[in-house]
């Protein structure tokens, strides 16, 4: 097996586990690792050059390229500026420790007791004491 050919099989490994971590880490090391192939295939170049060409192109995408594409693809949950902690809510569906439902001004919100053994009945108002993502934890009002 050439240089070359064991350069394109760890590059396309590379790419393979990166779909499984999402880091865009081994996909800049695979990057490097194809680009390294390309440059064994070009001609007899010496193993330190290949290695070079390794390193320097995974420097160079990791350093340039990875945080703009962690920019680009960065995705944030807007809040619409509406923090519901401290507001008061209306039980709709029975809010217990893995679920239920409340309404705060008109919107409905998924729910969960803040007190596991607690247990809201619909008509119930109840005080938002955090968010757990888009849920959310709720104790009696105060």
């Amino acid at each position: 097996m050439t240089e070359a050919v064991v350069w394109l099989i760890a590059g396309l490994v590379l790419l393979g586990v990166e779909v499984l971590t999402g880091t865009f880490v081994l996909v800049m090391l695979g990057g490097a690792a194809l680009a390294a192939a390309a440059v064994a295939g070009i001609g007899d170049t010496p193993t330190m050059v290949n290695v070079s060409v390794f390193a320097v192109v995974s420097v160079a995408l990791l350093v340039g390229v990875r945080p703009a594409l962690r920019r680009r693809l960065h995705v944030e949950l807007d809040s619409g500026g509406h923090n519901p902690v401290g507001v008061t809510g209306l039980v709709i569906e029975r809010v217990h420790r893995d679920g239920g439902q409340i309404k705060i001004d008109g919107e409905l919100w998924s729910a969960r007791s803040l007190e596991h053994e607690r247990v809201f009945e619909p008509g119930e108002r109840v005080t938002v004491m955090q968010l757990s993502g888009v849920t959310a934890v709720v104790s009696a009002e105060l």
